[in-house]
């Protein structure tokens, strides 16, 4: 790191460089070895936490719609929470089996949870006082956990800032974007200086139209002469591609890692990315939130590691300080799965075969660890291998037999040795699994990939268009609009097919009554009625046979949502 005597020197060099970061890329971007260093972790706890969660709101967005501007920026001086301790949330992060943990510095609201000297609008002037930064990057560096943060390039309140409240949709009237610019750069380097070196600075904000290409390029330059070893993420500059958090022109934008957000990302190798998504559903806290149950946590992470990723799982403690103790108790869980089974996921690559889902991989070294997350029959079969298996064992106990073709990897396993979660088996290959290119696993759906319509389509964006309940991608879904009550998703099979089964994951548990229907000329004719959905539906009926299929979603709570929207043609 520069000391403060060279370090404008340092720093006109490096803005040299970002002036030329489309010449030359790679010339700041983090080393493989810091990348790989990171991406063995696996597992980071995320925290989003501020004086909004007096309200039980969301974090940044409620500001200005469920709680008046007014009312939130005085949240602050009611903000005591005098059961904050740095030690216990890092011990639940530790117990969790989790290698990091990023908390939220400043959040879209523009409040500082450390005293910076920038802003009066921080948490020294608040009743609690005391520098939460400070506590929590000296309890991490204690208990081994490498300590982050998240800041947010937006700042809906302060007056130099262009856009505010609510959701960044008003305009100031008198904005001065370039000063604004400063204030960011003063409050990120004081971070770093002060409680740094960082493992990672999360930015998050870019999508608004006053930070350009030209601005994030230059403040990833800044930071990194600072601290050359800081990873940044994608979001610092311009090429994030909506909530997928796949990065475009990578040879113009800055960052050195993808962020998908609240999905698992797509299985990718050449480019290193990072899941970010909620134990519940709201970022920020919020009284009884529906939280995700042992089975969805576990079989995201082993998606996202088998998917080449890393998970930064996301908590919002309550007003008081503490992380909620369903929360604790669901990360404990996980991570005792992980002091058995962590084999499997620290230290390994996503692959050789490709993530569906019911089947992830993993590999390192000669080992790759095939994860079973749902039986269909005694037998799983894979493609073949370009290597010969030389042993296979049960990670998680009892008996398995594998059998090699030049066509196939046939793995058995009994149905007392089956685990409901994950059952994995380990195959020893005679050379590296790395040498193995990833290999597509075909989808037993006669619906993947097929044609989709639906009636309604979140903000009629693509990225959650019907053809995403069709595409075999667990990290993929259709969605619809917020306060959606009724829906459906329609796929044309091409030809008239016979199938007997469905299966159907839906995430948030929101529908109450549904049908199933085929088209019999112009009109539709239902097979099979139900009311509750859930993350892992499945039933036969007597087979049925249709090219246009359609689930009819009568009731739901709220806008639903399908992960994967199979049809299968099962043996009786």
């Amino acid at each position: 790191m520069c000391d403060r005597a060279i370090r404008s020197v340092c720093l006109l060099l490096v803005l040299g460089a970002a002036a030329s970061w489309a010449d030359d890329g790679s010339s700041l971007a983090a080393s493989p070895e810091q990348i790989q260093a990171w991406r063995d972790m696996k597992f980071g706890l995320f925290i989003h936490w501020g004086p909004v969660s007096i309200k039980g709101t969301e974090i940044g967005w409620s500001r200005g719609a469920q709680v008046p501007i007014e009312e939130y920026d005085q949240l602050y001086k009611q903000f005591n929470p005098t059961q904050f301790n740095a030690d216990a949330w890092v011990t639940v992060a530790r117990d969790a089996g989790m290698k990091y943990l990023v908390i939220t510095s400043k959040h879209h609201d523009g409040f500082c949870i450390w005293p910076s000297k920038y802003t009066d609008y921080h948490i020294g002037n608040s009743p609690f006082k005391r520098d939460i930064l400070r506590e929590l990057s000296d309890a991490c560096r204690k208990q081994g956990i490498q300590f982050s943060t998240y800041h947010s390039i937006c700042d809906w309140r302060h007056p130099d800032y262009p856009m505010g409240s609510p959701g960044g949709q008003t305009a100031k009237p008198n904005p001065n974007m370039p000063r604004y610019y400063e204030y960011l750069k003063n409050q990120t380097r004081e971070i770093i200086e002060n409680y740094g070196p960082l493992g990672i600075m999360w930015f998050d904000g870019e999508w608004e139209k006053p930070w350009t290409l030209e601005y994030g390029n230059d403040l990833y330059a800044y930071l990194k002469g600072i601290q050359p070893s800081l990873i940044i993420n994608n979001r610092v500059s311009k090429g994030r591609l909506g909530m997928a958090g796949t990065t475009q022109q990578t040879h113009l934008n800055a960052g050195d890692y993808d962020t998908p957000e609240q999905r698992i990302g797509g299985f990718q190798k050449d480019r290193p990315w990072e899941t970010c998504m909620t134990i519940c559903q709201q970022w920020a806290w919020k009284p009884n939130d529906q939280m995700k149950s042992l089975k969805e946590c576990l079989q995201t992470l082993v998606r996202v590691v088998g998917g080449d990723g890393n998970l930064l799982f996301n908590v919002g403690p309550m007003p008081d300080g503490r992380i909620e103790p369903r929360q604790v108790d669901r990360l404990r869980e996980m991570g005792r799965w992980l002091s058995r089974h962590g084999e499997s996921i620290y230290g390994t690559r996503g692959g050789p075969y490709k993530t569906t889902a019911k089947i992830a991989s993993t590999y390192k070294g000669n080992a790759v660890y095939v994860h079973v997350l749902d039986w269909s029959g005694d037998t799983i079969a894979l493609p073949a291998l370009p290597k010969k298996v030389t042993d296979c064992t049960l990670l998680t106990g009892g008996t398995v037999s594998v059998r090699q073709t030049a066509d196939a990897i046939e793995i058995t396993v009994p149905p007392q040795s089956r685990q409901e979660i994950d059952t994995i088996v380990k195959l020893t290959l005679d050379g590296p699994a790395g040498e193995i290119e990833p290999i597509t696993l075909t989808s037993p759906s006669l619906a993947a990939g097929k044609k989709a319509t639906a009636s309604n389509t979140f903000m009629r964006m693509a990225e959650f268009g019907p053809s995403k309940a069709l595409d075999d991608d667990a990290g993929t879904r259709w969605a619809t609009d917020s306060g959606t009550k009724q829906a459906w998703i329609e796929v044309d099979l091409g030809k008239p097919v016979t199938f007997n089964q469905v299966a159907i994951n839906e995430a948030y548990d929101r529908a109450r009554k549904f049908e199933l229907q085929c088209k019999e000329g112009d009109a539709w004719k239902t097979f099979l009625e139900g009311t509750r959905i859930g993350e892992e539906y499945s039933k036969g009926f007597n087979p049925v046979t249709a090219q246009v299929v359609r689930l009819n979603i009568l009731e739901a709570t709220d806008g639903p949502t399908i992960w994967e929207f199979q049809l299968l043609a099962s043996r009786q």
